[in-house]
């Protein structure tokens, strides 16, 4: 590869603080207001001009759901719920209880708008929109500095403790902290929110969607993967559709990510067509929004103290630094086969592939007893090789098994209040992150 020389230049710092945040997903934003409520200062970067990631660049809507498999107690508190409630005195968002697949579908604008609420009521914390992060500085096993673009230029953010909430473990990498990635990474998908579905469905009795976007007979037919959809509150006939799949795209790689977003909107709007293609009616069906950034389900992993594993979040283990609770499934979609699997802390096992019967097994014998509910250890946000960088969302140490269960939102959103709770910690101490006291955070969640 051909390189340049760049001149050296000196770097304005543009803000001093206790904790900064790289990545202002539903995880980052969740961080800074829990380390703000708590008294520290801190920098929140974004890339894009609004919050809240794959919840609303992604135009994915839903939020898993709140309790354990029995439906009958809720493991989830928070910030999330915080925000569940006050979604739904806007009329922003709707509770499907105790249907475990779709917890909550919400208002992807009202979302973003309450977002930027959340940060306002909070004068410790200072917003960088359309911020890209570009490079941290080190001090030995220290990062001192983030490195950003945006409209003023090119700028520094100082603090104490950093958090990478940047999904693709941006900081991690260049500051050259240990990571791993998968061969075989989870395909991503690019949403679209879809007007008139409705109309079509009340024409014809036996339509569906996935059976006809993933019919081979239609030369645009949609890699088979999975497909799934919820309304969107507020808009009547809307519904946001998750269809699309990119085989093989690392969304951490340039160019990938450009052919990957390429290919999902062409999918997306595939959509679109086979069903105005196929169905008497389907003219009404348009599109209403694509994404600003396709949903990313997986790249880099952080090595961290502890690598959580999919025994560990099928058998429900109880860890003494557990900072989050889960009961969304294992799921994992495969990239070099079609469909995804599924597995249960029932000990059932579910292999789909749309216009196949699904496969149904056991990954474990029957017993009389099931977990209704699993944990995230404070250990699976700590990295080996820095003493005052946390991860938090998808960047959290977990094995491919473990990792499909804990990636969904309500799960990466306590990893955000974890980080964000437990860098104040490190800063009030004066201590690296790894000698948080687990007992004091755990407090400090609500969990101990």
């Amino acid at each position: 590869m051909h390189t340049i020389n760049e001149p050296a230049r000196m770097t304005p710092v543009a803000h001093e603080c206790d904790i900064c945040i790289v990545g202002g997903s539903g995880t980052g934003v969740f961080a800074a207001v829990r380390a703000a409520r708590l008294g520290a200062s801190v920098a929140l970067i974004e890339q894009h001009g609004f919050f809240g990631g794959t919840a609303t660049a992604g135009l994915v809507n839903v939020w898993h759901s709140l309790y354990d498999t029995s439906g009958a107690n809720r493991i989830i508190g928070g910030l999330t719920r915080e925000v569940e409630q006050r979604l739904l005195r806007r009329g922003g968002g709707t509770e499907h209880r105790p249907d475990p697949g779709r917890g909550f579908t919400f208002n992807s604008a009202e979302l973003t708008v309450l977002l930027d609420d959340l940060v306002r009521e909070h004068a410790r914390i200072r917003p960088f929109l359309h911020a890209r992060f570009v490079q941290p500085l080190t001090d030995g096993a220290r990062v001192t500095h983030a490195i950003i673009e945006d409209a003023s230029g090119r700028r520094a953010v100082k603090a104490r403790v950093f958090i990478d909430a940047s999904g693709n473990g941006d900081l991690l990498a260049r500051a050259g902290l240990s990571f791993r990635q998968l061969a075989d990474l989870q395909p991503p998908t690019t949403c679209v929110v879809l007007a008139g579905l409705d109309q079509v469905a009340a024409k014809h009795a036996e339509f569906n969607l996935a059976q006809a976007v993933f019919d081979e007979k239609h030369p645009d037919a949609l890699p088979r993967g999975f497909l799934w959809g919820a309304g969107v509150p507020g808009v009547r006939g809307a519904r946001m559709i998750a269809g699309t799949r990119v085989s093989h795209a690392d969304c951490s790689d340039a160019d990938r990510l450009t052919h990957a977003e390429m290919e999902g909107r062409r999918q997306a709007r595939a959509i679109r067509d086979i069903v105005r293609a196929r169905f008497e009616g389907g003219d009404a069906v348009a599109m209403l929004a694509l994404p600003a950034h396709i949903g990313v389900r997986e790249t880099r992993h952080a090595d961290c103290l502890h690598r959580l594993t999919e025994k560990e979040v099928l058998e429900g283990v109880r860890f003494p630094d557990a900072i989050a609770n889960g009961s969304y499934r294992v799921d994992v979609h495969h990239s070099d086969r079609p469909g995804l699997t599924f597995r249960y802390l029932d000990g059932t096992e579910v292999y789909a592939v749309p216009g196949r019967p699904p496969e149904k097994g056991l990954w474990r014998e029957p017993r009389g007893e099931s977990p209704t509910f699993y944990q995230i250890p404070y250990r699976s946000l700590v990295p080996k090789d820095a003493d005052n960088v946390l991860v938090a969302g998808r960047l959290m140490d977990a094995d491919r098994g473990a990792y499909g269960a804990v990636r969904v939102m309500v799960n990466c959103n306590q990893t955000g209040e974890a980080a964000g709770t437990a860098a104040y910690l490190a800063c009030e101490a004066d201590t690296p992150v790894s000698e948080v006291d687990a007992g004091r955070l755990r407090e400090l969640l609500g969990l101990g």
